[in-house]
Order: structure tokens, then sequence, then C-alpha cells
């Protein structure tokens, strides 16, 4: 399926064209679901190959040799090509047509998985549907009505920064069960 994957070319408007990145295998435990890669992960066809990876492994405890042990973690987008920017520098937002098409079809493999990260208000919408409050904000507060299945997350890019600082309650409270929870599944 995964080579199915990264044959795709849906989305073949693209500016940088299609690179569809996704990794994982039916024995992972932890499913990352994110928003979709950015450049530097479109270059290098490496998942969170980047400062938000680097800060999404500290919140996770692991080094990279773990997080990308693809019998272990899973990680998809809901979109799995690079976007595009938008006119203010920042990335837009995942293409509509990835998820919906390819989540259905990949989720049932990953046979294996017992805690997914939704990263992000896409992945939130997504997979909690009307179980996740008005924002992104209420709905990583209220991450214990989640679990055991889901742990909303934001996400860790560097423009968040102002979040975390204005939200102590993240790393005080949901950083240590993340990590407690990650740790006992890999």
């Amino acid at each position: 399926m995964f080579a199915q994957i990264r044959a795709c070319r849906i989305c073949a408007d693209l500016p940088l064209g299609p690179r569809p990145i996704i990794r994982g295998s039916t024995s992972a435990k932890l499913l990352i679901v994110s928003q979709a890669p950015g450049t530097r992960v479109h270059e290098t066809g490496i998942s969170f190959n980047d400062r938000s990876g680097d800060r999404l492994r500290g919140w996770l405890g692991i080094g990279r040799e773990v997080f990308y042990d693809q019998s272990r973690i899973a990680i998809m987008g809901m979109g799995f090509c690079y976007p595009g920017r938008d006119r203010m520098g920042g990335d837009l937002p995942p293409r509509p047509e990835c998820a919906p098409f390819w989540h259905p079809q990949v989720r049932p493999l990953l046979t294996g998985v017992q805690l997914t990260l939704l990263i992000g208000s896409y992945g939130m919408k997504r997979y909690l549907g009307k179980a996740a409050k008005r924002g992104m904000t209420e709905t990583v507060a209220a991450w214990r009505e989640y679990l055991p299945d889901y742990l909303p997350l934001p996400h860790p890019s560097w423009r968040n920064t102002g979040w975390l600082k204005g939200n102590p309650w993240f790393e005080a409270e949901v950083l240590p069960e993340l990590r407690r929870r990650v740790a006992a599944l890999i």
C-alpha cells in the first residue's frame, strides 16, 4: 500500500510536484497523524526531518533512531505532499483530497496501533469529529477525554512557541503523560 501512496499523483499540480511521504508498518504501536510535510521534509523525503521534528521528539522523550523505527512508529499526514506556501510565507493547509482518499485505506492496515497522536487541528477534526472542541486549544485542553485511543497535540512548529508559553499547562500536564504512554508503547 505504501508503494501505491508514494506513486500517487492525485495532486500533480502542487508547486514542487507530488512527493507523498508516509512511514509505518503493521507492528507500529504509535501512529502520528500530522498536517502536511514542509519544504525540508519534501526535499529529504523523511517525516519531521526539521525543527518541528526536533521539538516533537523532545515532547515524546525519544531520539531519532526510535522515532524513525517504522516497526514502532507510523507517521502519516492529513496531506502526504508539501502543499505550497500562502501569501504570508507559511505553509498552505493539507490538500483536501488526500486524507479522505488514503486514510481509510491505510488506517486498517496499521493493526498494531494503540495510540494515535493528532498533531494540529486538521487531524483533530477528522479523527475526533463532533467530539473535537471549538478550537485546537480547547481540544488539547480536553486531552483526557480522548484517551486511550487519541491524544491531541498542537503542532510542534516554531510558529507555536507563543502558544506554548501562553499555555504552561501543556508542558506541565500533557507532556509527562505523553512521555509515559510513549515509553510504555515503544
